[in-house]
Formats: C-alpha cells, sequence, structure tokens
C-alpha cells in the first residue's frame, strides 16, 4: 500500500464516518478502520516490508490518515450527542433553563433543641451526659428510691406498666420509665466519686393531657456525688442554669418539697410566662404566677446506703424536670401539645 492509497483510505473512512447515523454505526466505522483487525492497523503491519528509503514517507501518510479518522471521529460523536441532547430536552415537560428549585433545609425539632441545651449547659458545669434504658425494672424506678410496693408517693407517677417479657416474674415487673432518676441508681452502682451526670430521656405517664402536660414527655436528671456537697451547692448549681437558660429577668422560686429519695427536698419555678401571674385563670399556671420546673434535693442516705456508699462520707444532690416546659418556656409556646402536632405552620419558626 502506497501513500495515496492510505489518502483514498482515508477519505473513505471520514465519508464513512460523515454518514453515520447514530453511535452504533459511528462505533462499527471506529472499529473497521482503527480497530485492532482494522484497515489502518492491517496497513500499519506493511511498513516492516519497504525499503529503508520509503519507510519515512510512508509512515508520515500513515500518521496523517490516522489523525484524520480521528478528528472525523470526535467530530461526528459530538454532533451526534448534542442531537441526541436535543431530541432529550425537546422530550422534557420541565424547562431546564429556568433557575433550581430552592433546597428545603431541615432543622432540629425545638424539643431536641433543647435537650442539646441542656446538655451544653451542664456540660460546662462539668456534668457529664448519659442516657438510660426507657423500658425500666420496678426496683430502679421505685424500690432503690425509697419507694417500696404500697408507699403512697407511687401515686404521684401515673405508671404505664408492661408484662414481662421473661415469664411475667412478678418479683421483677415492667413499666415505662415514668421519671428519669431510676439512671441516679444506675450510675452510682457502675462508678465511684465523685460523680456528675446529667440525664435527658423520654418518660411515660397514664394521664391525660392538658396545656403543661403530656403522656409521653421528656425530663433531663442530674446526679452530684462527693464529700462535702451541700444544699448551697444545689441551689448555685441550678441558679446558674437558669440564668444560661432564661437570663437575669426570669423570676426563680425556691421551696421545700418532698421527693421519697431525696431529704432535704427542694421545688424549683419560674415565673409563668404567659400571664406573668396577673390572670387567676391562666391555662398554663393555673392563675398560681408560678410554673414548677425541676424537683430537687439532697441524695437519700438510704438510696446511697442501697448502692454502698458511706453517707458519712458523701453527699449528693439530684434535680429533675422537664424539657417540655422548658421549651414553652424559652419559645413562649402557650400549650405543651403545639410541639408534638406536626404543624409545620408552628415549628418552621424555631
Amino acid at each position: 500500500m502506497t501513500g495515496e492509497d492510505l489518502k483514498e483510505l482515508a477519505n473513505r473512512a471520514v465519508a464513512e464516518i460523515g454518514a453515520a447515523a447514530d453511535e452504533a454505526a459511528l462505533e462499527a466505522a471506529r472499529v473497521k478502520y482503527l480497530g485492532r483487525k482494522g484497515a489502518l492497523n492491517e496497513a500499519t503491519k506493511g511498513i516492516a516490508k519497504l525499503p529503508a528509503a520509503e519507510k519515512p514517507g510512508y509512515g508520515a501518510a500513515l500518521n496523517e490518515a490516522k489523525g484524520r479518522i480521528e478528528a472525523a471521529l470526535d467530530e461526528r460523536g459530538a454532533a451526534l450527542r448534542a442531537k441526541s441532547l436535543d431530541r432529550d430536552l425537546g422530550a422534557e415537560r420541565e424547562d431546564m433553563t429556568l433557575p433550581p428549585r430552592r433546597v428545603r433545609v431541615g432543622r432540629l425539632h425545638p424539643i431536641s433543641q433543647t435537650v442539646r441545651e441542656v446538655s451544653r449547659i451542664f456540660g460546662s458545669l462539668g456534668f457529664e451526659t448519659v442516657e438510660g434504658p426507657e423500658i425500666e425494672w420496678d426496683y430502679y424506678a421505685f424500690e432503690a428510691l425509697n419507694i417500696p410496693a404500697g408507699h403512697p408517693a407511687r401515686e404521684k407517677w401515673q405508671t404505664l406498666w408492661i408484662s414481662n417479657p421473661l415469664g411475667d416474674d412478678p418479683s421483677r415487673p415492667l413499666l415505662g420509665r415514668p421519671h428519669t432518676s431510676p439512671m441516679q441508681v444506675r450510675v452510682m452502682e457502675k462508678r465511684k466519686p465523685p460523680i456528675r451526670v446529667v440525664i435527658p430521656g423520654r418518660c411515660y405517664r397514664y394521664e391525660a393531657t392538658d396545656a403543661i402536660r403530656e403522656s409521653i414527655f421528656f425530663q433531663y436528671e442530674g446526679l452530684a456525688i462527693d464529700e462535702k456537697l451541700t444544699m448551697a451547692d444545689l441551689k448555685g448549681t441550678l441558679y446558674a442554669f437558669a440564668r444560661q437558660v432564661f437570663g437575669s429577668d426570669r423570676k426563680i422560686r425556691f421551696r421545700i418539697d418532698y421527693f421519697p429519695f431525696t431529704e432535704p427536698s427542694a421545688e424549683i419555678a419560674f415565673d409563668c410566662f404567659a400571664c406573668e401571674g396577673r390572670d387567676p385563670e391562666c391555662h398554663v399556671c393555673g392563675g398560681d404566677g408560678w410554673i414548677e420546673a425541676a424537683g430537687c434535693g439532697m441524695v437519700h442516705p438510704d438510696v446511697l446506703r442501697r448502692v454502698g456508699y458511706d453517707p458519712s462520707r458523701y453527699q449528693g444532690f439530684a434535680f429533675g424536670g422537664g424539657i417540655e416546659r422548658l421549651a414553652m418556656l424559652r419559645t413562649g409556646a402557650p400549650d405543651i401539645r403545639l410541639f408534638y402536632q406536626n404543624d409545620l405552620r408552628y415549628l418552621e419558626q424555631f
């Protein structure tokens, strides 16, 4: 094959490539001329039989033919792809030249925001955040907290009992935990003082819902055990927490209360955000002007003894409150049920 033959071969290839109706025909033309057994590859094998003087000119013609064929393949391929794109775009119902739709970015639920804020604030005060089981043994929920069977304080927690999957053993009843306080005992059983933990989590009670109560809700529980802790440490901790959550303007009430697992016990309350104490028929505070936010007190010596701590050496304080109550106080929500009705018109503002 001479240089003229190679030129003629390239002309035929360019014409055939230009006539390719689709990408399949184009690929067939490529294989025919540039494939392993293609015409150009066969022509390349003949260079070894040529006299030395003719080889440079033949090689140059061979490269020129290959370059023309490859350029024709690229040009026709681009044209076919553009034609295919135009056809596909023409079949689309949407105008691809329009600006894209705005992506809706999700956000945390206000209850989740409050849980994280509680963990952050107590973390700044040296408390570690831990979690516990939502399905609890009666022992941890009541017995270990100085609330034995038949104790009148049990009536305070409208308990949801669960059939025991281990054979309904009456000595080990299960329940949806009515409060996060069982984690006090669980933590003390596994750790030695000093202890500083805060435990947020979901709780369950069999009771009707209203503006400030839900049957399924979140609480946070705090526990500190060390030597020489006093009620002053408890009060200072809760006041520091309240100031970070609400600022210095929110009024705080700290007064005596009763819990079987703390002695002495107290209640911390905030002034009503709905009526500010002015409405005797307020549906949030009931006209009292105050909303209970947390119960607290010094850990009862019997609870300490139950986990093997020496009350003469170690003292501790505990506190617990409702996450939803805090969320209501922080956001000004008039009704706790607004958090769980899944109305995005309400939730998106947070």
